[in-house]
């Protein structure tokens, strides 16, 4: 190995460590049964709400005492994807047991932030969505369950800034099906304005369900279905930009289009450029013409849908992509999660500007020990859009060894919705020297108002200034859980990241 290659592989250790440094678990939740599907509320005001989905698996007692299952116990170590979904009658031996969790982010906590409001059981959750767009003024998130149903619950909040999901309605797809997957038209709420609601979904049987949403009800109707893959269809998406225009995903490997407005006998393009079953679409809902797909085959696929032969960008990230989560500002952002290998998180920037390879994998969260299900970005921790001037940082300050530790974070660190003014005195901004106040001139803390509007970015906070190209502390929050070890992980990953370009 020349001085060359040895000095190129030290320079991506020091970039990996200062990535993976940039990453902090804050909470670790136990979920009692298996997690799979996690959803933070997009609706202004109700952004601190999570809700997490579940999904367990026995073997009926009746099944588990038949010599056929000798070794069978009453909870088992198969997920749904590594057993055939048969949901004929008789031939099922499986329970499919559910419950459903509502979490609460509270910004004034130190430690375990996030705090369980209610639960609920219920049959098993494959998917979940909070509509993105309030129905008859009111949040409703939907479910897709194990027993065929998609389900509208209603957030309800009850005195003293509780909340309660209400079960409104439940619509069943068809017979011994497993409803799969869901989504709402209204995936991008800006442009959602005078159009009707619709959701699409899919189930174990290969069909798509297009249902209308009715307003006044609250409730749903089935417009149309069809049978769209010969085998599951494991993911049904919306065209954020077209919605007339759906797109499947099936254990057969194929990506296929749909035109609701036509006939679904036929679709309007059929791909097979993934190796194996299509599991995870999402269409990019800050620029139009996007979509990206994922698949057992491990691999990310981003396709520009005017030309549908041939990907523009695929990136390896060795687990299957059961997930797939844009990032509710950043247009370049793609989180995954990827199965046997945690959750990445993707830069498409270079891809979206120049319509080839070149994805990069700046994040990858591996404390997880089971598999990587579900996943999501929190809208409360963004890049601020004010900035407060704070210390210049000179060309010779290293500004990747930037430290939180020099100011209180017991009273800093999550101090969200807390005013300038209010932290400035609590350090003792305003009485200090010129000396002192470099000091503390590192820090950054998000700050998120009520009066902040997430769709449209308008979020202040506290930054420091830097020479050009102008740089600014990026916090984000996620949550992701995984299946066997029943863990809801609370985390966030911060980042100096150039302003991404107008797409």
């Amino acid at each position: 190995m020349d001085f060359l290659e040895l000095d190129a592989q030290k320079s991506t250790v020091r970039l990996h460590r200062r990535e993976q440094a940039s990453i902090e678990t804050i909470q670790v939740i136990d979920t009692e049964y298996s997690p799979d599907t996690v959803e933070w509320c997009p609706l202004k005001d109700m952004n601190h709400l999570l809700a997490c989905g579940t999904y367990q698996l026995q073997i009926s007692e009746s099944e588990a005492q038949k010599s056929a299952f000798p070794e069978a116990k009453a909870k088992t170590d198969k997920s749904e994807s590594q057993c055939a979904l048969n949901t004929d009658e008789g031939m099922d031996p499986y329970v499919r047991l559910g419950r459903l969790y509502l979490y609460s982010f509270n910004k004034d906590a130190s430690e375990n932030p996030l705090t369980e409001v209610e639960r609920k059981d219920c049959a098993a959750i494959l998917d979940m969505k909070w509509c993105p767009v309030p129905i008859a003024g009111q949040a409703f998130l939907g479910l897709a369950d194990a027993k065929g149903c998609i389900e509208l619950l209603n957030l309800m909040e009850l005195k003293n800034n509780n909340y309660t999901l209400h079960p409104i309605f439940k619509k069943a797809l068809g017979q011994h099906c497993i409803a799969l997957s869901l989504d709402w038209s209204a995936g991008q709420a800006m442009r959602a304005t005078g159009h009707p609601l619709r959701i699409i979904s899919s189930d174990s049987k290969g069909h798509l369900h297009f249902l209308a949403v009715d307003h006044s009800t609250p409730s749903i109707h089935s417009l149309s279905d069809w049978k769209a893959h010969d085998f599951e269809a494991w993911i049904a998406a919306f065209n954020y930009w077209q919605t007339n225009t759906v797109y499947s995903g099936g254990d057969d490997g194929l990506l296929k289009g749909w035109d609701t407005r036509k006939q679904l006998n036929k679709p309007v393009f059929t791909n097979k450029r993934h190796l194996m079953g299509v599991c995870s679409i999402q269409s990019n809902p800050h620029q139009e013409n996007i979509l990206a797909t994922g698949s057992y085959d491990e691999h990310i696929l981003l396709w520009d849908i005017r030309n549908m032969k041939q990907p523009f960008d695929d990136t390896y990230v060795k687990g299957g992509v059961w997930r797939l989560k844009w990032h509710p500002v950043y247009p370049h952002l793609l989180l995954a999660a990827c199965m046997h290998n945690g959750f990445k998180i993707l830069n498409c920037q270079k891809p979206l500007e120049k319509r080839k390879e070149g994805s990069s994998i700046p994040v990858s969260y591996t404390l997880h020990s089971s598999l990587a299900y579900g996943a999501d970005w929190s809208r409360l921790c963004l890049t601020p859009t004010k900035q407060t001037p704070q210390h210049t940082l000179s060309p010779s300050d290293d500004q990747s060894n930037l430290k939180m530790e020099k100011a209180d974070m017991s009273s800093v660190n999550l101090s969200i919705g807390k005013s300038s003014e209010t932290l400035a005195s609590k350090s003792g901004y305003d009485n200090r020297s010129q000396e002192t106040i470099t000091e503390i001139a590192d820090i950054y803390v998000p700050l998120i108002t009520k009066e902040s509007d997430p769709l449209a970015g308008k979020l202040e906070g506290l930054t420091f200034v830097t020479k050009e190209p102008a740089r600014t502390k990026t916090v984000n929050l996620l949550a992701t859980c995984s299946f066997y070890d029943h863990a809801l992980h609370l985390w966030k990953w911060e980042t100096d990241q150039l302003k991404p370009k107008l797409l």
